[in-house]
């Protein structure tokens, strides 16, 4: 018999769905697919290279539970060179992609009775991690006409004796909203008044749009930093998914922590692996701009197309690699003589009658939205857009 707490546990909607759709794939279905999290470029050669030296090094064994030191100093060097941040190795902890340190980070600081804020939109991840770890997540509707902005006020209506943490993610995941310097430094100062953590999810600070930099929020001074733990990887910014690299960054005490509990589970992260990010972290950065002038290419006209189906409205992302349409004007209409109840019916048609796999909204926390990610191929952006156009023009 399974635990209670296994029992209750949903598998990942977002790769549950690009599961069935490699799934219909394989039975010859022309699948559009826009569910995907992860970029279509290949990881860049001077990374593969570093790790196959590192295999002919033989460079395979165990490495310390952390993260070797190379390593460790290159995520330094990052945090400084992006931030002005500077950390000393033993507040720097590398593990098994950035899901990872998030987990741990949650393990490590959070237990049953805890409150843990998460704005909505939020990262499909966010609520169960935090329910494994005991805590209660706290959820805040943030909204698109207001940019998806978390405010100072927002939080203090939510704050309790019991809130221990707050969830920031920027360039966020699904919205590819940012915060406002004037909104982190709200959000920090009652952090510091609170003692309330920071976990500052920032994988995404790299791939940015319409001169937008990106700020972390533990650069706005000591206090605020001596509250905050920044999650990170190297799978979005350098197309590393499948390596398996991510780290944190905070306090000492709390980077010891995550350690611990890496070493009564993992122990370290893939060593040849380490290696690759490493080169990734401290080798030419041209790549990255060149995947994101792609990215951009691909938003702008996916957006554009998305808003000229009628009634579809979509902000339009500062960062990352998704779209959020609102598709609301779907939900009470017809298909086939079949009334779409919510949207993720109308996913469903989506997938089975127009061949497009996307991801529902609710899963993010927001009822009537839809995820997209650009993350593929110009043709495939096209195709599935005159799809989608079809499947709405398609309802009663």
């Amino acid at each position: 018999m399974l635990s209670a707490r296994a029992a209750s546990l949903k598998p990942s909607a977002t790769l549950a769905i690009t599961a069935k759709e490699k799934t219909l794939r394989a039975q010859g279905l022309d699948i559009v697919g826009f569910g995907a999290g992860e970029p279509d470029f290949d990881t860049p050669m001077h990374i593969k290279k570093a790790a196959i030296n590192a295999i002919l090094d033989g460079f395979t064994k165990y490495t310390p539970v952390g993260g070797i030191e190379p390593l460790k100093d290159a995520i330094i060097d990052k945090f400084k060179r992006d931030s002005d941040l500077e950390f000393k190795r033993e507040e720097v902890v590398v593990t098994v992609g950035g899901k990872h340190a998030l987990y741990n980070l949650f393990q490590a600081i959070f237990q049953p009775g805890d409150e843990v804020i998460v704005p909505s939109p939020f990262w499909v991840s966010y609520p169960p991690m935090i329910e494994l770890a005991g805590a209660k997540p706290v959820i805040v509707e943030t909204f698109e006409e207001e940019e998806y902005q978390l405010t100072g006020d927002m939080l203090e209506k939510v704050i309790t004796p019991k809130t221990k943490g707050i969830i920031l993610n920027y360039p966020s995941n699904p919205v590819g909203s940012i915060f406002y310097l004037e909104n982190l430094e709200k959000i920090g100062k009652i952090a510091v008044e609170r003692g309330i953590y920071l976990i500052s999810d920032e994988i995404y600070d790299k791939i940015t749009y319409d001169g937008y930099t990106h700020t972390s929020i533990a650069s706005l001074g000591h206090p605020i930093r001596e509250m905050t733990i920044i999650t990170h990887a190297v799978s979005k910014t350098y197309s590393m998914t499948g390596w398996r690299i991510g780290y944190a960054a905070g306090p000492k005490e709390i980077i010891q922590a995550l350690t611990n509990i890496q070493s009564q589970s993992t122990s370290n992260p893939t060593s040849i692996a380490q290696v690759a990010a490493e080169a990734a972290l401290t080798g030419p950065q041209d790549f990255v701009q060149t995947m994101v002038a792609a990215f951009l290419k691909r938003r702008d006209y996916l957006v554009s197309g998305l808003k000229q189906i009628e009634g579809v409205t979509c902000f339009n992302p500062k960062g990352a690699f998704y779209v959020f349409p609102c598709f609301k004007n779907v939900i009470g209409r017809s298909y086939k003589g079949r009334k779409v109840n919510n949207i993720t019916e109308f996913t469903g048609i989506l997938l089975e009658d127009f061949h497009v796999a996307v991801v529902p909204g609710i899963e993010f926390g927001k009822e009537g939205y839809l995820r997209l990610s650009f993350a593929t191929s110009m043709e495939n952006i096209e195709k599935g857009l005159g799809r989608i156009q079809k499947a709405v023009a398609a309802l009663d």
